[in-house]
């Protein structure tokens, strides 16, 4: 076989496996585990609990992913957790998201369906937060559940899981100013979060952040 063949076969083998990402990525449900996942590792019990699948849906969509090497698993006692097999795993949903909302016409005009509701609710900038964390004038709250927390969190924040934000409110004088995060631009709890903080009489803002854009953005 000449060289150009040989080349030729070569770049058409390399675009085959590019392909294999593509086609693993096709699938809504498969994005949402890997979003999942990229705020820390789960058992596959956890990620069927909070995406609402099945545990045999996530258990198939978990296989095409392993087979992609996008994720990996360890074994801890019965449960079986699955992480995100690199980081650049993570740094590439970012990526799409971003291509996305710029390139789709469609995810703007969702986004702005999501938090139509929420006219009250007001997003800070990483900027201003960062500023205000400077001089001690604003709380950051992590609304995400402790083991996400715990995984990996913005420095300086505090973990605060959506179901025990009352009772945290409860210790904190009213003209407390507070901002808080979960999982990213299209995590809805962050919102709902800063609304029911602002109904209780508190100065409250959304982080559109979550940790990964935080880190890159």
């Amino acid at each position: 076989m000449e060289d150009a063949q040989l080349a030729e076969l070569y770049k058409e083998q390399l675009f085959l496996q590019y392909a294999r990402i593509g086609k693993c990525l096709s699938s809504e449900r498969r994005l949402e585990i890997l979003s999942l996942l990229s705020n820390g590792p789960k058992a596959v019990e956890t990620l069927a609990h909070q995406s609402g699948m099945s545990f045999a849906n996530v258990s198939r969509h978990l296989q095409v992913l392993l087979d992609a090497n996008l994720v990996r698993f360890t074994k801890k006692g019965t449960y079986v957790i699955y992480s995100l097999a690199n980081p650049l795993v993570a740094e590439f949903l970012i990526s799409l998201w971003k291509i996305s909302e710029h390139q789709l016409s469609d995810v703007p005009r969702l986004k702005q369906n999501l938090y139509q509701h929420y006219e009250n609710v007001r997003t800070i900038s990483k900027k201003e937060v960062l500023e205000r964390m400077k001089t001690g004038n604003i709380h950051v709250l992590d609304i995400r559940p402790k083991d996400e927390y715990e995984t990996q969190h913005i420095e300086g924040a505090v973990s605060v899981p959506m179901e025990e934000l009352d009772d945290y409110l409860q210790k904190l004088p009213k003209n407390t100013e507070i901002a808080a995060y979960c999982r990213g631009p299209y995590c809805v709890f962050t919102t709902q979060a800063v609304e029911k903080m602002l109904k209780k009489g508190f100065k409250a803002y959304r982080i559109e952040e979550g940790v990964h854009e935080w880190r890159t953005s």
